[in-house]
């Protein structure tokens, strides 16, 4: 998530552009909010000339040549768009109570973010951290070896670990463990360790099909084979849709079998 302090340093003037209610199909969602200067924007409410009108409206305030302080947008042809819903916004200045309000909600949204842990920083694991680190999630890389956690992405958060697989239990419900160690021994602990946790929205291993059949009978041997644990185990992570094993690669593919997952999660979790 983005750091809004730069933003509000550089452009104190500013007016916030909040979606305060939607109807049928539109870009954002209730919540979504995003800051314009005169010169300048932070954030999205969903682009197009929805977003276009809201930020001449919000720089006619700016100017004192008018403005309004809310308005009812149908997202139809008339404005070219095709949508289909509505959508209702509100604008304010920013004073130092709004830009305090901004900052709570932002808090709160990051208390909330669904929770990745890499074991591994790795080649892949350095890759899927870097590709993680822009998306709405909180990222942890946990290892054995410190000099792995140097280079990664500056928010991703970082354990020095012996005995990783001791982590799990700590991971909360509805996250995610994306297993990409040195040592497939040390992969097979941890993947044990996750497919325990059936509160997991995601447990994924890089490998083969060669190593998919060697943790099957590994895991049979420890008894967790007549559980249905394979099938919660996504191994190997990144699909074989497109068949490029270069870190890169293998990263953006997992990071959207993560996201997938995350989203199904939440979905059985509310219905």
């Amino acid at each position: 998530m983005t750091d809004i302090h730069p933003f509000l340093a550089a452009h104190p003037d500013c007016i916030l552009v909040d979606i305060t209610g939607t109807q049928g199909s539109t870009p954002r969602e209730a919540g979504t909010f995003m800051l314009v200067s005169q010169t300048a924007l932070w954030g999205t409410i969903g682009g197009g000339q929805f977003e276009f009108m809201a930020i001449a409206n919000a720089r006619d305030m700016l100017a004192g040549t008018g403005g309004m302080a809310q308005m009812d947008i149908p997202l139809g042809p008339d404005i070219g768009q095709c949508c289909g819903g509505r959508t209702q916004l509100r604008f304010r200045r920013v004073t130092q109570a709004v830009a305090e309000e901004i900052e709570a909600r932002l808090t709160s949204e990051v208390e909330r973010l669904p929770e990745v842990y890499l074991f591994g920083a790795g080649h892949v694991g350095r890759a899927l951290a870097t590709a993680l680190a822009p998306l709405p999630l909180s990222v942890t890389v946990v290892e054995t070896r410190r000099e792995e956690l140097a280079n990664l992405p500056s928010k991703t958060k970082t354990r020095l670990m012996p005995m990783p697989e001791a982590l799990v239990k700590d991971i909360p419900a509805g996250g995610a463990v994306v297993i990409l160690t040195h040592d497939h021994a040390l992969d097979f602990l941890i993947a044990r360790e996750a497919l325990e946790r059936p509160d997991l929205a995601y447990a994924g291993m890089i490998g083969s099909a060669t190593k998919r059949a060697t943790f099957a009978s590994w895991l049979s041997r420890e008894g967790g084979g007549e559980r249905g644990w394979m099938e919660r185990l996504t191994l190997p992570i990144g699909g074989a849709a497109v068949r490029d094993k270069r870190p890169e690669v293998i990263a953006a593919m997992t990071a959207a079998e993560i996201l997938t997952a995350l989203g199904a999660y939440r979905m059985r979790s509310s219905s």
